[in-house]
C-alpha cells in the first residue's frame, strides 16, 4: 500500500489510478523514516510518480496492456537525487531528481495518452515527496529539518527505474497496487 495525496486535500482521489516507481532500499527506508518523522502518522512508500492521479473511464485489463505496450520501448534509466526543495503554493517538500528528470519527463510525456490522458492541476514536475499537508508555519521549520538529514544521509542518492507499478487510491489516502509493468530491458551493443 501507498500513502499519496493531492496537493488540494485528502480524499479527493478516491477511485483514481496513478503511475509510480518504487524506491528501492536503503534510499526509500531513509525516505520513508524521513517522511515518518516530518509528517506523523503518515503511511509513507518512497516513491516517484510517472503519471499523477487521475480518473480512469476505461477497462483497467486494456489501461494496463495499453502501459505495457507504450513503455515498451523505454529502456530503464537512472535516477539521481538532488537537493530539498518547497513547493511554495502547496508547502509541499520534496526532493528533486539532479539526474533523470529529462527521462522521467519523456515517460510522463509518452504514457499521459490515450486512456490516461489527463490534465493536471499543476504542471507536471518529477519529485519524491518528502512531507505534505503541513499547516504553511511549519514547512520553514521542516524543510530545514528535511535538508539537515538529507545532508547527514550516507547511504545511496540515486537507483534505476527499472519498472512501474500501476496503482488505485481504494480507501481515504490508501493507495493499493493494481499491476506492475517492467521496462524495456536495454539492449546489449557489441
Amino acid at each position: 500500500m501507498l500513502e499519496m495525496l493531492p496537493p488540494d486535500g485528502h480524499g479527493q482521489t478516491l477511485g483514481h489510478f496513478a503511475l509510480v516507481s518504487y524506491i528501492p532500499n536503503p534510499l526509500a527506508r531513509f525516505l520513508d523514516r524521513l517522511r515518518s518523522d516530518l509528517t506523523p502518522g503518515c503511511n509513507p512508500r518512497a516513491h516517484i510518480t510517472a503519471l499523477p492521479p487521475r480518473p480512469l473511464f476505461h477497462d483497467v485489463k486494456e489501461t494496463v496492456c495499453q502501459i505495457a505496450e507504450d513503455s515498451r520501448g523505454i529502456p530503464p534509466f537512472w535516477i539521481e537525487l538532488g537537493g530539498v526543495q518547497v513547493f511554495e503554493a502547496s508547502h509541499v517538500i520534496y526532493i528533486e531528481p539532479a539526474r533523470g528528470a529529462r527521462e522521467i519527463r519523456e515517460l510522463y510525456h509518452a504514457l499521459n495518452a490515450g486512456p490516461l490522458q489527463y490534465e493536471e492541476c499543476f504542471p507536471y514536475h518529477p519529485h519524491i515527496t518528502v512531507a505534505q499537508d503541513l499547516p504553511p508555519e511549519d514547512s520553514r521549520r521542516l524543510v530545514s529539518i528535511a535538508r539537515e538529514r538529507w545532508a547527514q544521509y550516507e547511504g545511496p542518492r540515486g537507483f534505476l527505474l527499472s519498472s512501474l507499478s500501476f496503482v488505485q487510491n481504494v480507501a481515504p489516502d490508501i493507495w493499493a497496487d493494481v499491476a506492475a509493468i517492467p521496462l524495456a530491458m536495454p539492449v546489449p551493443v557489441g
